[in-house]
């Protein structure tokens, strides 16, 4: 039989193969109590026929039906940053028990996207929302109309609890303390630390746990060991920005043995300035991350970092959406969720002690 239109095959097709109503048809492959009423063998045949000319439900036509699309957008500022791609994975796998789909959008950091996109999922009747998050995401005139048309919204990656919506990121100024810490139990003193964009909102907390650390223990930063990096360009600004760093210290014989990295691109910038500079890492200088992303694992040498866990900031993300979106179908009030996850000091390869007199170098000091 030749099947609908659009090359999909219906229940009718399935039905006029088996010579049946397409009531019967549609009682036995929706199981429906019904069902069993129908002979076995007849249930057997129209199984069979289906699986044969490849039938599956229709799913856009039960959510008219039902008045449900089962579908959660997922906007990620920028897929080609490998800080995104676990919490995706960690999306997909909280919605996919529940058979909801994410509509995943790519804003590539563009503020025109992220707003089609923002109306793209408005006009699709999204049931949720989530947003790995961005500098984009708060200028948003979209977001009240999100909220007005009762879409549960959740943000990964920034805290927006202030504005009643439910956010799960990592704890930074902890993470900024497990950073320093490390390093100045190794023993380094002179530690020089590169900042995120102004424009992130997680560069300010991961710089205040730096700074309560080396108070703590009564060590003085060197203003002239601190560099902020420029508003965001893409992913690879911060692996530009901390190889070019990187060289500009060493030029300048200014003191030190560590570097902090805002995060693992830039840490990984950081080790090739060093590296063309002929400075070796961790012999003549520790380098730390943050974030934990696959490249930091993979990296020769491998990249001592603070992980993140993304994948389950994502899957928890998935949750409080799904819970969110059932709590509105009772007509009950949505609690609001905030969950600061803890990081992990992961100790590879790119820090030591640092070197000894006998061997200094000019960054030494």
């Amino acid at each position: 039989m030749p099947p609908g239109k659009l090359n999909h095959v219906r229940l009718l097709d399935v039905a006029r193969a088996c010579g049946l109503s397409v009531s019967t048809v549609s009682i036995v492959l929706s199981e429906a109590p019904l069902s069993q009423y129908v002979a076995v063998s007849t249930r057997e045949q129209i199984r069979t026929v289906a699986q044969q000319l490849g039938y599956h439900p229709d799913a856009y036509a039960r959510s008219l039906r039902r008045r449900r699309s089962h579908t959660i957008g997922v906007v990620a500022f920028d897929l080609s940053d490998p800080f995104c791609i676990p919490i995706v994975r960690g999306i997909q796998e909280g919605l996919g028990p529940a058979s909801y789909l994410p509509l995943l959008m790519d804003a590539q950091a563009q503020r025109s996207l992220f707003d089609s996109y923002l109306q793209m999922i408005l006009e699709r009747r999204a049931e949720g929302l989530i947003v790995i998050a961005s500098w984009i995401f708060n200028e948003s005139n979209l977001l009240a109309d999100i909220e007005k048309n009762n879409v549960p919204l959740v943000i990964v990656g920034r805290d927006l609890s202030e504005r009643n919506i439910s956010s799960v990121q990592v704890d930074n100024r902890a993470g900024g303390e497990l950073a320093m810490r490390h390093l100045y139990e190794l023993g380094h003193r002179k530690i020089a630390v590169i900042r995120g964009p102004g424009e992130l909102f997680d560069s300010e907390p991961r710089w205040e746990g730096v700074c309560n650390v080396a108070a703590s223990v009564g060590l003085e930063i060197d203003h002239r060991l601190v560099e902020q990096l420029p508003n965001s360009a893409g992913p690879a600004s911060g692996f530009d920005g901390g190889a070019a760093f990187s060289k500009r210290l060493v030029e300048t014989n200014i003191p030190f043995t560590a570097i902090i990295a805002f995060d693992d691109l830039t840490a990984l910038g950081v080790i090739r300035g060093l590296t063309e500079a002929g400075v070796k890492v961790p012999q003549d200088c520790s380098v730390m991350g943050f974030d934990d992303v696959l490249p930091a694992a993979v990296s020769t040498p491998g990249l001592t970092t603070i992980r993140q866990p993304l994948k389950e900031m994502g899957a928890a993300a998935a949750r409080w959406a799904l819970d969110a979106v059932e709590t509105r179908e009772q007509g009950e009030m949505r609690t609001l969720l905030s969950h600061h996850a803890a990081p992990e000091l992961v100790v590879r390869q790119t820090t030591a002690a640092p070197p000894t007199l006998h061997n200094s170098r000019d960054i030494e000091g």
